[in-house]
C-alpha cells in the first residue's frame, strides 16, 4: 500500500461560518509542538503495549472530509493503492510499530446505527481479535460497505469496553487509539459520560489516544482535556493527524512525527509503573457482531427490529425517520432539521446538515 504524499489540500471556498475561525494546520495547544523523541521512543522494539483500535463511524464523517478529502466521506473506500484517513493511521501505526502478524489487536466502531452512542460493534464475530494490522485493514475494509452512519459522537462507550479488555487480560499495559472526525458536543450528556469514563478508565493501565481526522473543527479538544482533572495520571492525549500531515515536510518525516506523537502519549502508564492495576469491576460493554448488509439496507428490503425501527425515527416529531444529520453528530428528519437555529438535543449552533440515504 502507498501511503499518498499530497492527500491534504485546503481551500477556502465554501467555509462555513464556524471552519472560517479555525486554523485547520494548526493543533491544539497542548499537543501545539511536538516534542523531539526522547532517545528509543522510535525504535519498535521499546513498545510494551497491546493496541486496541476505536473507530467512528457518526455522520459526522460523511463531511468532514469537506476540505481534507475533496468532499468525500472519511470513510471512502477507493481502489488502488490511496487510502483513506482511517487506512492510513492504522497503515502507519502497523508499519512504524513494526506490529507482525502474531499481533493480537482488538478492533471496534461506534457512532453506527447499532450502537449510538451507547455501544460498540466488534470488526469479527464473537469479538475474535485481528492478527496484525493487515488483518485489521482487511476487516475495515469488510465493515465499512454495512455500516449505516448516525451518532451523537461519544468515547464512553469505547473507553468502557477497553478497561474491560484490560481487566480480562490480568492488567496489561493497552494503549485505545480512538481515530474520530469529530469532538464530543461540549456540555452535553455524551461529554459528561466521556469525561467520566476516562477518569474511571486512569485506574488502569490504559493509555488513550484520540487521532483526529478529517477538516475537525477541533478548538474545543484543548477546553475538553482541562474537564478531565480528576484522573490518576494523564492518560488522554489528542494528536491531530490531519495537522500533521498537511506539513510541508518530506511524507517520511510525517509519518514518524505522527508515530513518535503516539508512542510520546502512550509512555504515561509505564513511566508511573501502574502495570498490573485492576479494580475488578464487573463488565460493562458487551460488544455487538460486526454490521451486516441487510439490516444497513432493512429500510428498504424488509421489515426491521424494535431497537432499528425506534433508532430511525426522528426525536423531534417521532414521525418521520431520521434522514439528516448535523454538525454534533445529532440526527432528524429534514422537516425538523429546516426549522431549527440550534440542535435540540445539544444546543450547539446548526451551521451545516447533510442528507443521509440509506
Amino acid at each position: 500500500m502507498v501511503i499518498p504524499s499530497n492527500n491534504w489540500p485546503f481551500t477556502s471556498a465554501g467555509t462555513s461560518r464556524r471552519q472560517s475561525s479555525v486554523d485547520l494546520a494548526k493543533p491544539p495547544r497542548f499537543d501545539d509542538e511536538l516534542p523531539e523523541a526522547p532517545a528509543g521512543v522510535r525504535d519498535p522494539s521499546k513498545v510494551r503495549y497491546k493496541l486496541i483500535f476505536g473507530i467512528d463511524f457518526t455522520a459526522n464523517n460523511l463531511w468532514a472530509g469537506k476540505f481534507s478529502l475533496k468532499n468525500e466521506s472519511l470513510h471512502a473506500i477507493v481502489d488502488g493503492d490511496t487510502l483513506n484517513p482511517y487506512q492510513e493511521v492504522i497503515h502507519i501505526i502497523g508499519k512504524e510499530l513494526a506490529l507482525s502478524d502474531d499481533d493480537f489487536i482488538r478492533c471496534y466502531g461506534f457512532g453506527d446505527v447499532t450502537t449510538r452512542d451507547e455501544g460498540v460493534f466488534s470488526f469479527q464475530e464473537n469479538d475474535s481479535p485481528c492478527q496484525g494490522f493487515e488483518h485489521v485493514l482487511e476487516c475495515y475494509r469488510k465493515n465499512v460497505p454495512n455500516v449505516q452512519y448516525f451518532g451523537p459522537t461519544s468515547y464512553a462507550p469505547m473507553v468502557e469496553a477497553a478497561v474491560d479488555i484490560v481487566e480480562e487480560s490480568g492488567g496489561l499495559h493497552h494503549v485505545l487509539v480512538i481515530i474520530t472526525s469529530g469532538q464530543v458536543a461540549m456540555g452535553s450528556q455524551q461529554e459528561q459520560e466521556t469525561i467520566r469514563s476516562i477518569v474511571d478508565a486512569s485506574s488502569y493501565p490504559l493509555s488513550i489516544v484520540l487521532v483526529g481526522v478529517g477538516d475537525g473543527p477541533w478548538e474545543s479538544i484543548q477546553k475538553f482535556h482541562d474537564k478531565i482533572s480528576a484522573h490518576q495520571f494523564d492518560n488522554f492525549h489528542f494528536v491531530n493527524f490531519t495537522a500533521i500531515m498537511s506539513k510541508t515536510t518530506a511524507t517520511a518525516e510525517k509519518v514518524k512525527d505522527f508515530a513518535a506523537a503516539l508512542i510520546n502519549a502512550s509512555m504515561a502508564a509505564d513511566e508511573l509503573g501502574i502495570m498490573s492495576r485492576m479494580t475488578g469491576r464487573a463488565k460493562k460493554i458487551t460488544p455487538k457482531p460486526p454490521p451486516v448488509l441487510s439490516s444497513h439496507c432493512a429500510q428498504r428490503k424488509g421489515p426491521v427490529s424494535a431497537e432499528v425501527a425506534e433508532a430511525q425515527r426522528s426525536g423531534i416529531c417521532w414521525e418521520d425517520e431520521k434522514d439528516t444529520a448535523f454538525e454534533c453528530g445529532h440526527m432528524s428528519c429534514i422537516k425538523c432539521a429546516l426549522r431549527m437555529p440550534q440542535c435540540p438535543f445539544c444546543r450547539e449552533e446548526i451551521t451545516t446538515w447533510r442528507r443521509v440515504y440509506p
